[in-house]
Formats: structure tokens, sequence, C-alpha cells
């Protein structure tokens, strides 16, 4: 993330550099030419590559300018299909990255600040002492999550129940226990309910209550019919987050704290503050302060 964009100090030919990262066993940094490497009006960025002992490394790699919601703009997305790094120090990129003028009256410059992604690929020989021409055995991917999703759906074995807004969902004791110290404590500790009757749930949507089911048994949200996010999904987001916290599923709640992060504006940065503080959520505190620290996300 460039911040302070209109302040930067540096002139043509000079960069800022980013924190190092780690990719196929490498090292790597991007430096970031805000007046552009010897072509004013530009801006520049490029890739290094940092390991001391580092030879001959094949790489591909992209550079993104992303949009508010995190996405690549594909107008600014720029791709080296195959590039060798001879040794340290050594980089490639892009003189002409985005023009200045281009990013300065584009939406993406959000409270004078932009994001830039490097997605990089290492690329290695596979040596084998022997080749053969046919390959045997071909081993699938795994589905478990499918399989886990259609025991779900089925209700085989299901030996728990419950009822959110006068739906009944059923369930399986010991999915929801390893999944969440909560439900372990109440299905399995001193908390136990008993099972001749649903459990009575009076707090959580009957859709959000889905979602989280979903959520426990795929490790993933259900799929949005819509590639951007409406208002609807939004507030979803945050009332899962709220269900999320409640049973201590930590991944589920950060997902959920990244889409509002990525998604606040004028309408929803008041009660996204307010969820903020209510479940300890830093990151999406932080991303409130700095919508309402700029003056320009209040400008009609």
């Amino acid at each position: 993330k460039i911040d302070a964009y209109s302040k930067e100090l540096l002139q043509t030919g000079e960069f800022a550099t980013s924190i190092p990262f780690v990719v196929g066993d490498h090292v790597w940094v991007v430096k970031y030419y805000p007046n552009g490497n010897g072509v004013p009006g530009y801006i520049s960025v490029y890739l290094v590559l940092e390991s001391a002992d580092a030879k001959d490394v094949k790489a591909k790699f992209t550079f993104s300018l992303l949009d508010k919601g995190g996405e690549p703009v594909p107008s600014y997305t720029k791709t080296i299909t195959e590039h060798i790094f001879p040794s340290k120090g050594s980089d490639w990129g892009f003189t002409s990255f985005i023009l200045q003028k281009d990013l300065e009256g584009s939406v993406h410059l959000r409270g004078d600040s932009f994001r830039i992604r490097c997605d990089v690929t290492v690329v290695k020989k596979i040596r084998s002492k022997e080749t053969h021409a046919n390959q045997f055995v071909v081993v699938p991917p795994s589905n478990l999550h499918q399989q886990l999703r259609s025991l779900l759906e089925s209700k085989d074995g299901a030996d728990v129940a419950f009822r959110v807004d006068g739906e009944i969902f059923s369930a399986h004791r010991s999915m929801l226990a390893a999944r969440s110290p909560v439900f372990r404590a109440e299905l399995f500790g001193a908390m136990r309910a008993e099972a001749a009757d649903p459990i009575e749930i009076d707090d959580i949507e009957a859709d959000v209550f889905k979602s989280l089911l979903h959520f426990i048994y795929t490790d993933s949200l259900p799929e949005s019919t819509n590639e951007d996010a409406t208002l609807d999904d939004v507030v979803t987001a945050s009332h899962l987050l709220v269900a999320a916290d409640r049973y201590d599923i930590e991944r589920l709640k950060l997902i959920c704290e990244e889409k509002l992060c990525n998604h606040i504006d004028t309408k929803m940065v008041a009660t996204s503050l307010a969820l903020a503080e209510q479940h300890n959520c830093h990151g999406l505190k932080e991303a409130c302060f700095e919508f309402l620290a700029s003056a320009s996300n209040w400008r009609q």
C-alpha cells in the first residue's frame, strides 16, 4: 500500500523499497519509483531478487493496481511471462507502469493512497532419475469439502438440531465441536444441551446460521451469485462476523472483517466502526479511521 502519494518527495530515479517477502525459497522486494525511473510522468515498479546465494532464478510475475475491493484493475495489470534473475540485486519490471495523471484522475487513488499487488511464480526444474512416457496413476485433488457439504445437506447421521427463525437445521455434534470451542462446550461440556428437542437460537437470522454451518463443514463461504459485493452482501458479512465471534471461529471472523474493510463507504462506516469496537476487530477499526480521516471521501 502506498500512502501519502501527493506528499512523496522522491525525485525522478529515486525509489522506495517494500518489506522483503519469500516466494519459491527466494527473498524478493519491490522497488517503487513514484516519479519514474528515467521517464518523468510515470510510476515505475520493479521486482528485485534479494537472496544472497541465488543464481539464475527463473520467475514470472504480474504487477496490478488494485481497486477499492482489492481486485486487480485489468487496464493497469502488466505481466512478465518469464525472466531470469542472474543474482542478488538483479531486477526487472515496468518503467512505464502507469501515468501519474491517469492515477490521479482515477477512483483508485483514495485518501491519497493506492495499492499495488505483485504476484510472483518461481519456475523450477523437476529432475528425476526415471522419466515415463505414460502417467500410470493420476491423483485427483481433494474433494473433502464437497463430501462434507453433501453430508450437511443430506443430514445423514445428524444427531443435533437447531431451530432458528422457525427453520430447523440438522448437523453433527462432532463436526461442530471440532470446529468451534463454543459448540464443543454447549454440546459436550457442562453446558451440554439435551438431544430431545431442537436447540433454540434466538439472536441469529436463519440465512446467517445456514452460512455459518456451510463454513464449518467446508471452510468456505457459500458462492455468491454476484461478482461484486452488494449492500446486502456487506450487511450479511457483518451479521456473519457477529456469529463467528460468538462461536469463536476465528478464520471466518477474519474473512468477514476483510470483506468489510474492502467495502467501507459513507453509508456503512459508522456501522462498521461500531461493529469493530464491539467485537475487537482491530483491522476494521483502523480501516474506518483511515476512511474518516480522508476529506476526499466526504466530497459530494
